[in-house]
C-alpha cells in the first residue's frame, strides 16, 4: 500500500463544517466515518479523521473530527486529501500523475522545451504543466507522441505558441 491523493477540498457546505469535496479517479472509494486521510497543500502537514460522509446532488460533502463549524472547516479548503491505498493496475499508455512529473518535454527535433511540474485533470482531458511558463499541454496523441518514464522523457509535436505566455 502508498499514500495516494484521493480528493481536493474545494468549500465549506452549510453551518456544520461540511466540506465538498471532488474526489481524484482513485479515491472514489476511499471516503468514509472512521477513515484518516493526510492533508497536503497547507501550511503545516497533519491527518484529519473523517466523522461523516453524504452526497448531497451528487456532491460530496465530508465531516472532520474538530472541524464542527464553518470557520473551522474553512481552513482546510484548498487542500489535498492522501489516504494509505492499494496499488493502481495500469494499463498501457496509463500513468500516474507522479509517475510524470520531472519529465522532460523533447520537441521532434531533439530540443528539450520544458519540464513537467504538475497534472491538471479537466472533463475534456488531463493536461501537463510545465515550466518554464506555467503552460498547460492537453494530454492527447495530437500533442504527445511517446512517454519514455525510464528515459524521463515526453515526445511533443507542439502549435507554435503553445508554451509561450
Amino acid at each position: 500500500m502508498s499514500k495516494a491523493a484521493v480528493g481536493r477540498l474545494t468549500g465549506v457546505f452549510g453551518v456544520r463544517g461540511e466540506l465538498k469535496c471532488r474526489p481524484t479517479p482513485r479515491g472514489t472509494d476511499a471516503f468514509g466515518p472512521g477513515k484518516t486521510f493526510a492533508l497536503g497543500s497547507l501550511p503545516e502537514a497533519r491527518e484529519v479523521r473523517c466523522t461523516g460522509m453524504r452526497k448531497h446532488h451528487e456532491r460530496l460533502l465530508l465531516a472532520f473530527e474538530g472541524f464542527a463549524t464553518p470557520e473551522a472547516a474553512r481552513e482546510l479548503v484548498g487542500a489535498d486529501l492522501y489516504a494509505e491505498i492499494e496499488p493502481a493496475e495500469l494499463a498501457v499508455d496509463e500513468y500516474l500523475d507522479a509517475d510524470l512529473i520531472g519529465l522532460r518535454l523533447i520537441a521532434s527535433d531533439g530540443r528539450e522545451l520544458a519540464h513537467v511540474v504538475g497534472v491538471r485533470h479537466f472533463p475534456a482531458q488531463d493536461c501537463l504543466v510545465v515550466e518554464p511558463g506555467g503552460a498547460l499541454v492537453p494530454l492527447v496523441k495530437a500533442f504527445v507522441t511517446a512517454i519514455d518514464i525510464r528515459a524521463g522523457t515526453i515526445g511533443v509535436t507542439l502549435p507554435e505558441g503553445l508554451l509561450e505566455g
